[in-house]
């Protein structure tokens, strides 16, 4: 299993009022797609937020949550959160707020036609 299909299942109920959603399996797990851009990601039993990097440093702070070093390197917007910070489907919703609210900002990587 290269992701939680448990924590698949209550990200797609959290994001079912979105319009646009696509999910893709990537970097051997899934990623949701907002609006054509990456928001939202599963790898094993950790979830990747894309956030505003402005709050980054912030957001790193608390309990669970760390920069994503996918490529061995941090990636500036992305973080990773582990099971301790989401014990509570409050606390999911929360942290995927934080990834939609920037998914408004964020620009699509796909080329337009």
């Amino acid at each position: 299993m290269a992701y939680n299909e448990f924590l698949a299942e209550k990200i797609r109920v959290n994001l079912k009022t979105k319009k646009s959603i696509e999910e893709k399996k990537m970097m051997g797990g899934l990623c949701f797609m907002v609006d054509d851009k990456m928001c939202v990601g599963i790898i094993k039993d950790d979830i990747m937020l894309r956030i505003n990097p402005e709050i980054e440093s912030r957001c790193i702070q608390k309990q669970g949550c760390r920069p994503m070093d996918f490529t061995k390197r941090p990636m500036k917007g992305y973080v990773y959160i582990d099971q301790s910070a989401f014990s509570t489907d409050k606390e999911l919703r929360d942290w995927l707020s934080l990834s939609l609210e920037f998914n408004d900002l964020a620009v699509s990587s796909k080329k337009k036609k």
